[in-house]
């Protein structure tokens, strides 16, 4: 019978351990460590996340079950206390970086046009135990992160990821983030500044967003709209020129309004700095918002990051960076099959057959039984 590797041991494959030794040497995340290494902390995490577990001891039993395998897997057992440990004190910049690199090589392998991008940026909240109030507490009784995410909804990746305490602004961390110019970003109300918002005009940024409200516009020309569609209005207009009584508004270039109607009968009034585009356009680009909604509810149960296995903030940035390369890994690995068509149902598969030695190919194929060694079998029947 031919040989086949773990899946597991596929997945590891995509890895770029290259970069993670880079990482490790430049922060030194190996230093004084005797006996669980920086590199398989990462595999114990990334098996973890796999395979769907949540708690430490249940990731050292895992372990401890597949010993045989765990050689050729580059890997070894862990104890609750040392992987604990390892959370805790061992860099996060190693796992962050390494999440980093993955996130440029996918969106490297796009070769899409920066013309022709669209970036949908939004964060969501990750509710935290109490125990994690010192770094993390956002009002009395109640702790939390937030993971903000810049999304590319065409190759179904994330580009950008960053965890703050929940209490820090969406637009704080938006204003730290890389401007790719020419690109088209879509962002909700999260991000009102009209600062950031001429910095990207500036860049020859396309963005798409609401308006509030109560935002007055000066309009100076209103486009026709076709009968029979959900756009109530397409108008031209300039923003005030205050957003708040201290703070002057640096953008100063026309602006163009949509009025549209959801099926629910909301009006919602999306705004662009694209003058020319057809209004169904733009209007179909903020409807796009929701794939980064999706995504987030797509980690959040699949990839079980509501569950954490350290209180300390290195430990929750080590566990949600893994769990988005486990994301990416999934999603290479996707890529090179074609029997399952589903994400979610390839990501089952996978965590079912995390230590079966079959083809990563062949995965709803029933695994082949297991042949019997007849010497061993004699042996048995003597024995009794």
């Amino acid at each position: 019978m031919r040989h086949h590797n773990t899946v597991f041991h596929t997945v590891l494959k995509l890895v770029p351990w290259q970069a993670l030794d880079r990482l490790v040497e430049q922060t030194k995340a190996n230093k004084k460590v005797r006996r669980l290494s920086t590199q398989n902390q990462f595999v114990a995490l990334l098996y973890a996340q796999l395979a769907g577990i949540e708690s430490l001891r249940a990731i050292a039993a895992g372990l401890a079950s597949h010993a045989s395998k765990l050689y050729h897997l580059g890997a070894c057992e862990v104890s609750r206390s040392t992987l604990s440990d390892a959370n805790a004190l061992r860099p996060c910049a190693v796992f962050t970086g390494l999440l980093a690199e993955l996130m440029g090589r996918c969106e490297r392998a796009t070769g899409r046009r920066l013309a022709d991008a669209v970036y949908l940026i939004d964060s969501t909240g990750i509710r935290l135990s109490s125990l994690s109030a010192e770094w993390a507490q956002f009002c009395a009784g109640v702790s939390g992160a937030k993971l903000h995410i810049v999304y590319n909804p065409d190759s179904a990746r994330p580009s950008f990821a960053a965890v703050t305490p929940a209490n820090v602004n969406d637009i704080t961390v938006a204003k730290a983030m890389p401007i790719k110019p020419g690109a088209t970003y879509v962002f909700d109300l999260g991000y009102y500044d009209y600062g950031w918002w001429a910095k990207l005009n500036d860049a020859g940024c396309r963005i798409v967003t609401r308006l509030k409200v109560n935002t007055p516009l000066t309009v100076v020309a209103e486009n026709p709209v076709p009968a029979g569609c959900a756009i109530v209005s397409d108008r031209i207009g300039h923003l005030p020129a205050r957003q708040a009584r201290s703070r002057q508004n640096p953008f100063h270039d026309p602006v163009r309004e949509l009025r549209v109607r959801t099926e629910t009968g909301k009006i919602l009034r999306i705004v662009s700095n694209d003058l020319d585009a057809p209004a169904d356009e733009i209007a179909a680009l903020y409807k796009r918002r929701w794939q980064i909604e999706l995504f987030f509810r797509w980690v959040k149960h699949t990839l079980k990051i509501r569950h954490f296995y350290g209180t300390s903030e290195n430990a929750v940035r080590i566990q949600i960076a893994v769990a988005l390369i486990a994301f990416l890994l999934l999603r290479m690995a996707h890529s090179l099959q074609n029997s399952v068509h589903s994400l979610l149902t390839f990501a089952r598969l996978v965590s079912q057959n995390l230590m079966h030695r079959r083809p990563i190919q062949r995965l709803l194929e029933p695994p082949p039984p297991v042949s019997e060694n007849p010497h061993q079998l004699s042996f048995s029947l003597c024995k009794t």
